[in-house]
């Protein structure tokens, strides 16, 4: 199934492409169709790619090899997580040596630490969480207390929900919500749909908004993302997000839909051999 709104010449201009990964080339551990392929096609025509994602639980280099167990290969500076993009964050606002309270996996703390900033509880001038599996009563107890206590409050991401295989689990968003429910106070979000983490992709891109586009899976992160920093967006229905909830979703409905990146794969190169020929 494709469904689009003259995405033929959408698809023509676009130049730069970001990509969210899971949902979108793989479930869980699992990849899906079409992942090497699409990434074999972008490079053969000179299309700029990044694979963005809400996903704080792992550090570029461990994308990487994730992505070798599923036959794509992909360098770590073609990857943008939100735990990469919140320790750029940091960086515009804190001096090396701030301390910071971070709930969140080992990744995230990796990528916080590596920067010169001080892992740190209740007296710390910033918390930052994600998803932590192992989150308990007494790292939410210190981050509530710091915040409380006036520390900036940044959120990698606010998605409720995160995607296995055959399971929908709690995501960093329920974390965070938990937090602004007993402080009353609302973190800056750095993943999609808001616009840093997505415009800090664009500029490491050197990407212009009208040849720019974002692949995903779900309407209320990667596409409404996408329309806020004004770009086309291309849903896949492997993922989270499904064509009846597409087609009632007012705020920011895809530009195009597909079944699955084989599909926008190639409706893709009918395009563009349409557009040579």
């Amino acid at each position: 199934m494709a469904l689009e709104k003259s995405m033929a010449l959408c698809l023509e201009r676009i130049r730069y492409l970001l990509i969210d990964m899971d949902g979108v080339l793989y479930r869980g551990t699992t990849g899906l169709p079409g992942g090497p392929e699409l990434l074999a096609f972008l490079r053969e025509r000179g299309i700029r790619f990044l694979l963005v994602t809400n996903n704080s639980t792992l550090t570029p280099a461990e994308f990487v090899r994730r992505f070798a167990g599923m036959g794509i290969e992909v360098d770590e500076e073609e990857i943008m997580t939100s735990g990469v993009a919140t320790a750029a964050y940091l960086e515009t606002l804190a001096p090396k040596g701030t301390k910071v309270n971070v709930v969140g996996e080992p990744a995230l703390l990796e990528e916080i630490s590596k920067r010169g900033y001080v892992i740190a509880g209740r007296d710390s001038r910033y918390v930052i969480c994600g998803w932590d599996k192992g989150i308990s009563f007494e790292k939410l107890r210190v981050a509530c207390l710091a915040i409380r206590d006036g520390a900036t409050f940044i959120g990698t991401n606010s998605d409720k929900t995160y995607p296995l295989e055959q399971d929908i689990i709690p995501g960093a968003g329920s974390i965070l919500a938990s937090l602004i429910a007993a402080t009353d106070v609302e973190p800056t979000v750095v993943g999609k749909p808001e616009p840093i983490m997505v415009e800090q992709s664009m500029r490491l891109l050197g990407a212009r908004p009208e040849e720019t586009a974002i692949l995903g899976d779900r309407l209320e992160t990667d596409i409404l993302g996408g329309a806020r920093a004004g770009i086309a967006t291309i849903m896949v229905l492997t993922g989270i997000s499904t064509a009846e909830e597409a087609a009632a979703y007012e705020e920011a409905p895809p530009d195009a839909i597909y079944d699955d990146v084989p599909v926008l794969l190639a409706a893709w190169r009918a395009a563009l051999n349409g557009a040579s020929g």
